[in-house]
């Protein structure tokens, strides 16, 4: 079995338009990846296409090969649905259901799955809101709305949400770009803590958070990856003058 994540000839297109050029590249397994470039390179639309998500935007095709433990997510017969099951999604701005209390956020994906025990759901929740950094600051307002939260906590509610169903591999799309310093530094924590049971990929804008969280990170630039490898030798030692340029700030 193939563990991680194995990216081949990824290609991607919005109307036509082609935005993603031929990505090749292997995540490994239980670690952190961080994916750096300038705005509009492709990032977010990348890891939209590891969950199957870049499809559900009308215009938008995907070609190529995603393999998450050895199966491709593109074969025929798969179930997006499933998929995203599997692999949860952080957006950049935290989203709780805002009609919805702090409990029935977390709870969301698991009763669409089906379960439906009362206490099989509170066990559920609670894990998730441990693993998420978030069970003590909560556990006496699970009825209170899940806006009512500050914003590092509605990130946090967000990522358990996604923990809830037990994913396999978590995807966040610039998880700390809307929140303060503050709990920036708290979902950096978790992210090290979660990667010794999930494959993370993070986006980031912030080159200074890829180097502390990430093992590997990979550099786009127009579409194309420019660069891929471990994360320290990238920031210190980039093979491609572009990715020196992108890193030592003459460009993006």
């Amino acid at each position: 079995m193939i563990d991680g994540i194995r990216v081949s000839a990824l290609n991607a297109w919005f109307n036509g338009v082609h935005v993603l050029h031929g990505i090749d590249l292997t995540m490994a397994p239980k670690a952190v990846t961080a994916i750096i470039g300038p705005s509009g390179c492709g990032k977010s639309t990348f890891i939209r296409c590891l969950n199957r998500m870049h499809e559900v935007v009308p215009g938008a095709t995907v070609s190529g090969t995603v393999l998450v433990e050895g199966e491709n997510l593109y074969a025929a017969g798969v179930d997006p649905v499933q998929v995203r099951r599997r692999i949860g999604m952080v957006f950049q701005r935290p989203n709780p259901f805002p009609t919805m209390s702090v409990f029935d956020n977390v709870a969301a994906g698991l009763r669409l799955a089906g379960v439906r025990r009362r206490a099989d759901l509170q066990e559920a929740v609670e894990r998730a809101l441990r693993q998420a950094a978030l069970w003590d600051e909560v556990k006496d307002q699970l009825d209170k709305s899940g806006v009512s939260l500050s914003g590092g906590q509605q990130q946090r509610l967000c990522i358990a949400r996604a923990l809830a169903v037990e994913p396999t591999v978590l995807l966040m799309d610039e998880p700390c770009s809307a929140l303060d310093p503050i709990a920036t530094a708290r979902i950096e924590e978790l992210i090290l803590e979660l990667r010794s049971a999930l494959t993370i990929v993070i986006v980031t804008h912030n080159m200074q958070q890829a180097a502390r969280v990430s093992e590997a990170t990979g550099f786009f630039l127009m579409g194309e990856m420019v660069e891929f490898g471990v994360t320290r030798a990238l920031f210190t030692n980039p093979r491609d003058k572009r990715t020196e340029d992108y890193i030592t700030g003459r460009f993006g």
